[in-house]
């Protein structure tokens, strides 16, 4: 088509666009440019392939961040992304997200076919899980409020467990007297129980047809509601190395504590 036809072609198009309320060419265009996101479907399916690449290539979470800051300028990270999972949803991997993060990992429903010749990790005792799932529910949580929920005194070497274990995370310090460090899940912590977020956790309900709670509960029992990942509480200040040396968690100049 010659361009004198284009030009009357999208001059028609935007005398329709008057007449019926929608945007003409010449808008789309214009928004397009504004909004700095690319349509392009061509390099959409180019971002989409350095995405799925990038992923398949960590062996770890891989942060949205990271995925954006190595997309073409203009590419909207969330689009590919919610597009990238929905093409591994029926698939044998799935694309998961875990807070601002992503990961492959085995559709659930296959896990029971993986075999692995990797060393069983040990079970938790029974108190590291009543610890685990105080922290989980009730986070940022001081150890002497898990005391204080269990009843019962934790030993140090409970929490040890949970963090070595990499699901247990010092969160901050409560601003009271002593100023108490906090503890809090980590990102491990959601990807090994399939959560994308806390708020995925088991309510009451689910907690219920599990067998984990008693009939006998109380009738306005409230399962807690955590604060999220990067959320600080009103009374409690964000951890620093400082705190952690000051701890015992990192020798003098910042570096950890073998």
């Amino acid at each position: 088509m010659a361009p004198s036809s284009r030009s009357t072609c999208a001059r028609v198009r935007n005398r329709t666009a008057k007449t019926t309320g929608a945007p003409s060419v010449a808008e789309q265009e214009d928004d397009e440019a504004a909004s700095g996101t690319i349509v392009d479907p061509r390099r959409l399916h180019e971002a989409a392939r350095i995405a799925e690449a990038l992923i398949f290539a960590s062996a770890g979470l891989v942060s949205q961040t990271y995925i954006a800051e190595r997309l073409p300028r203009g590419v909207d990270v969330l689009h590919v992304m919610r597009e990238l999972r929905g093409l591994y949803a029926g698939r044998g991997v799935n694309l998961i997200q875990i807070n601002d993060s992503w990961a492959f990992r085995t559709a659930p429903d296959l896990s029971f076919v993986i075999r692995t010749d990797e060393t069983e990790v040990r079970k938790l005792s029974r108190a590291a899980l009543e610890v685990l799932s105080i922290i989980a529910y009730h986070q940022p949580v001081t150890r002497a409020e898990i005391e204080d929920i269990r009843g019962v005194q934790t030993s140090k070497g409970t929490l040890d467990v949970l963090m070595e274990a990499g699901w247990v995370r010092f969160r901050g310090r409560r601003r009271s007297p002593g100023r108490p460090v906090t503890f809090g899940t980590t990102q491990d912590f959601l990807d090994h129980f399939g959560l994308e977020e806390l708020r995925d956790l088991p309510g009451i309900e689910e907690l219920k047809g599990a067998g984990l709670l008693s009939g006998r509960i109380p009738s306005n029992f409230q399962v807690p509601l955590p604060l999220g990942e990067d959320e600080i509480a009103e009374d409690e200040d964000p951890i620093t190395a400082l705190d952690l040396e000051e701890l015992g968690l990192l020798t003098p100049g910042g570096k950890a504590d073998e």
